[in-house]
């Protein structure tokens, strides 16, 4: 997918639900209830159980949703992801080879950074976007609006501390986008099961974004 659909994606959805799943079973539950919920960009970590089995099943079965995934930490991972379906790559740092893997292949990946240099370093690399992680730890949407006057041109997408009920002020601080993991999925719904409370959870957090 080309860097500019990847970024009018972005604007259109505004998150991203991150699942990080034990069983294939639950992550694939946890995947249908965010779709159902409206969700359309969904990252399915690559530590998860089979992930890229899981992505090419969700590929296939919500034709609608861009399936991705993320927490990858080499070359040899990110070409599986590739391999597996993945339309997208975050990766929790950065790694020029990682980079150039992905561009080779035309798949965005955005890799995770936290310093204005890091973060300009992952753009002038050719990252499509950066990962803002974890931005909660320094800040929060004021360090996202502190970073706007010198690096107002780098799409940046926080996660790690975005909530139901913050996730709007990141975007009005001026992210392209917010990654959103446990906040959407808490333990106890996931383990009971609960998948209408984790679809409604999503509608409420698609509609505050609207």
């Amino acid at each position: 997918m080309p860097n500019q659909i990847w970024l009018s994606q972005l604007q259109k959805h505004r998150a991203i639900a991150v699942i990080r799943a034990p069983k294939i079973e639950v992550g694939h539950q946890m995947a249908i209830a965010v779709a159902s919920g409206g969700m359309q960009l969904i990252e399915i970590t690559w530590n998860s159980d089979r992930a890229g089995e899981l992505i090419s099943q969700l590929r296939s079965e919500l034709p609608a949703c861009i399936i991705g995934t993320g927490t990858l930490f080499n070359v040899q991972q990110l070409q599986s992801a590739i391999a597996s379906g993945a339309q997208f790559l975050f990766t929790p740092h950065l790694d020029p080879a990682m980079i150039q893997a992905a561009q080779e292949k035309n798949v965005p990946i955005i890799p995770g950074a936290l310093t204005p240099t890091e973060i300009v370093t992952a753009w002038s690399q050719g990252a499509s976007c950066v990962k803002v992680f974890p931005v909660q730890a320094v800040g929060g949407a004021n360090y996202i609006k502190s970073l706007q006057g010198p690096l107002g041109q780098i799409p940046l997408i926080p996660t790690g501390g975005v909530t139901l009920e913050n996730a709007k002020e990141f975007l009005q601080a001026g992210a392209i986008a917010v990654g959103l993991s446990g906040e959407l999925f808490p333990k106890k719904l996931v383990t009971e099961g609960n998948w209408s409370a984790i679809a409604s959870g999503a509608r409420k957090l698609m509609r505050q974004l609207a």
